[in-house]
């Protein structure tokens, strides 16, 4: 039974120590439109809109970005949950 409490508790802390390596971690996608930065927890940092002119291509953008950013930051975090464990 101590053997497996044992091994949820370093399960546990193997999970905060990668969090805390993904807290760190930032992934940007832009073009020409805007520029959008998500942190490795899948949180936005940051959404720089770079150029107003076109309504719906900066919609476009954002969009396209966000979705870029995201996949990276998954996939990154995936390989570093799975890596680890």
């Amino acid at each position: 039974m101590f053997d497996k409490m044992k091994e949820l508790w370093e399960l546990k802390k193997k999970a905060e120590e990668i969090k805390k390596e993904l807290e760190n971690l930032e992934f940007t996608s832009e073009d020409n439109y805007s520029s959008v930065t998500i942190k490795g927890t899948l949180e936005v940092k940051t959404i720089n809109i770079k150029n107003m002119e076109n309504k719906e291509k900066l919609q476009n953008s954002l969009v396209e970005n966000i979705n870029k950013a995201m996949r990276n930051a998954q996939i990154e975090s995936a390989k570093k949950t799975f890596g680890q464990l």
